[in-house]
């Protein structure tokens, strides 16, 4: 009669907790499955017991109850340093696309002051780009393109990350996208398809690296970068800072932010990236760059107008690199020296309006328009 209740106590159990481990599984949180299956079992064990009246002295009670908080405070171990690390505040790689959506009520896109000289109304070139770029390209169409719906995810204006975008441009999915320069493999997968990369510079922006705000660490060297992110200089104290190693962070390949970084490392390798298990489909495990967390000893990079106008983070500072700071200023007349164009990219569209586009922002309009999003014209 006992092993038989101990039985059906145990299906209960079953039953139970086996659909709540596997929503816990789906949804990335494995690191309670341990607590929750001590607990469980500890819970079990103690119906157990009493059915078969092992609980007859203080001394096994004392003893049960000991080695069950024991049990119970190992299991918590992950539990809590989740919790600590969801603590600590992350910048995130994303913005809020819909903010800038084309035509849209309460949108914070720019615009002119006066009409646009370019005004299409047919054969709309198809576009999409960077994330960081999307307000400028949103501003663009809001200013020359015909008012309507511009899904961003399903229509003639789209924004799929460089990524994406690049992949889009050289299937001819789109005619231009806006992005920072391809990497190597952009480009070899545009060759191997038969197509040309054009790159036209429309503005300017920095490439920038930030800390924590409380790191006392105000600047690097580019040299210090390349240590840094080749694994050669693993300790702040390194470089001027508190003694303690050096947490740097990436972003996934083919990123625009990750091909800046690999333009400038040039030959230097890289090292491996923080990485992260992240749950996906049914309960499948991936590993990825894991995404920045401002730890006091962390150093993350992006580049200077997600950074200053769409996170508008208080939590992190930017570094002057080699005593120079960010500033649109420097950006302008060269002298931060990780300063680069960024560009609408072609290959090879026949849509007779995409050279029209391009040359408006080009123009003292499209310019205008630039530095009034927030970047830098490509002059004064």
């Amino acid at each position: 009669m006992n092993f038989f209740s101990s039985l059906m106590v145990f299906v209960c159990f079953a039953f139970i907790l086996a659909p709540a481990l596997f929503v816990l599984l789906l949804s990335g949180q494995m690191h309670f499955i341990p607590l929750i299956l001590v607990v469980a079992a500890i819970v079990y064990l103690f119906i157990v017991f009493v059915i078969y009246k092992f609980f007859k002295t203080k001394k096994r009670k004392r003893v049960f109850g000991l080695l069950s908080g024991v049990a119970i405070v190992i299991a918590s171990i992950s539990p809590i340093k989740h919790m600590y690390l969801n603590s600590i505040p992350t910048v995130d790689a994303e913005v809020e696309i819909f903010q800038y959506r084309p035509f849209s009520e309460e949108s914070k896109v720019v615009v002119l002051e006066e009409e646009a000289t370019l005004k299409l109304s047919e054969n709309l070139p198809k576009m999409d780009g960077a994330t960081a770029l999307y307000p400028l390209y949103s501003a663009i169409v809001q200013a020359t393109y015909p008012k309507k719906d511009y899904y961003p995810y399903d229509s003639e204006v789209m924004v799929t990350k460089t990524p994406e975008a690049y992949s889009n441009l050289i299937k001819g999915e789109v005619d231009m996208i806006f992005a920072a320069a391809p990497s190597v493999s952009q480009q070899n997968y545009a060759k191997q398809l038969g197509k040309e990369l054009k790159l036209t510079p429309i503005g300017r922006e920095a490439f920038v690296f930030f800390v924590n705000q409380k790191n006392k660490v105000d600047g690097l060297t580019v040299d210090q970068i390349k240590g840094i992110y080749s694994g050669e200089i693993t300790n702040w104290k390194e470089v001027g800072g508190d003694s303690d190693k050096i947490r740097a962070f990436q972003r996934p390949e083919e990123s625009g932010s990750q091909t800046a970084l690999q333009n400038l490392m040039g030959e230097t390798k890289i090292k491996e990236a923080p990485k992260e298990d992240i749950a996906t489909g049914m309960g499948g495990i991936i590993s990825e760059v894991a995404q920045y967390k401002n730890f006091r000893n962390a150093i993350g990079y992006t580049f200077r107008y997600y950074s200053n106008e769409m996170v508008k983070n208080d939590q992190i500072k930017l570094l002057e690199i080699d005593g120079v700071a960010p500033t649109k200023k420097n950006i302008r007349n060269d002298s931060y020296p990780l300063s680069s164009e960024f560009y609408i990219v072609t290959a090879g569209s026949t849509n007779p309006n995409v050279e029209k586009l391009i040359d408006w922002v080009l123009s003292a309009q499209g310019q205008e328009l630039v530095e009034k999003v927030g970047y830098v014209p490509l002059e004064d």
